[in-house]
């Protein structure tokens, strides 16, 4: 057998194999691949936002136009309680919330599908496709948390210590975006359904989730109960408590959203783990 040239030699070697179920919560090739993970990223968001007229200024837009929405149909029409918050900056700082969520979710279902050829022809970790989404929607996230911070300044209202308590709501709501998203993702390789029953689905979710209205409108008893099955409750209504510093949090409903998060992100991992070795082939 022939001798390998000096420069084949010492070059590194990478093998490829089927990972184990408790292999797939190792994320340590996120890390040794972060270059293309940020090129992804940002490859991303100038496709996204090239040839538009207004530019990064819909990430500000969106939210502001749907809290105007919210805000007449929830606050003037119905007349429901904002807990002594302007309703705009009260509905805002939901769609704060949801808008991330909802980004995650649909960019992270839909990047396998959107770079086919990418998978098919390229070995790389397959995790990096929607990360990369969600580091993009996190971007987004900012600039809009920005806006936020003026409104809050216009209106008067002062971030107490509760402030402080925001990363911790938004990291769950990460969690269960980001779980949502892998498992959709790996569905959707085999099932092309998933990218068109995904987003209806979704639009149905933002109207049981307390978005534009507060948990508290919701009766007592058996249908708030049923309500906060809903994980996104919680931690929506979290998050805007802790934005705004009005309002009250369930312990008991915040424990379950939390746990929730974290064990549909694992079977998130687990399950895009397994599929990862089909993805080239189905795709």
């Amino acid at each position: 057998m022939d001798e390998l040239p000096a420069f084949a030699a010492n070059a590194p070697v990478v093998r490829i194999r089927p990972p184990r179920t408790w292999e797939a919560l190792d994320l340590s090739g996120l890390w040794r691949f972060r270059d293309l993970l940020f090129a992804l990223a940002l490859r991303d968001i100038k496709l996204r936002y090239r040839q538009t007229a207004l530019g990064v200024l819909w990430v500000v837009l969106q939210p502001l136009l749907g809290a105007g929405i919210f805000a007449f149909v929830f606050g003037r029409v119905a007349r429901l309680d904002s807990g002594d918050q302007p309703y705009v900056l009260f509905a805002y700082a939901g769609l704060l919330a949801w808008n991330l969520f909802n980004g995650v979710v649909l960019k992270a279902s839909g990047s396998l599908v959107a770079n086919a050829s990418l998978v098919a022809k390229v070995f790389f970790p397959r995790l990096l496709l929607p990360f990369s989404g969600v580091l993009s929607t996190l971007l987004d996230f900012v600039i809009a948390l920005v806006v936020g911070a003026i409104l809050l300044f216009i209106s008067g209202q002062t971030p107490g210590l509760s402030l402080l308590a925001a990363p911790f709501w938004l990291v769950f709501l990460l969690l269960l975006a980001t779980g949502l998203g892998l498992l959709c993702a790996a569905l959707a390789v085999a099932y092309r359904d998933v990218i068109h029953v995904l987003p209806v689905a979704l639009q149905f979710l933002l109207y049981g989730s307390p978005v534009g209205y507060t948990i508290a409108v919701i009766p007592p008893g058996l249908p708030r109960l049923l309500y906060k099955l809903n994980p996104l409750a919680a931690l929506i209504e979290g998050f805007r408590v802790a934005l705004l510093g009005h309002g009250e949090i369930g312990v008991r409903s915040s424990i379950y959203a939390c746990t929730v998060a974290v064990a549909l992100f694992i079977t998130g991992l687990i399950v895009f783990r397994r599929m990862e070795r089909q993805f080239a082939d189905v795709i």
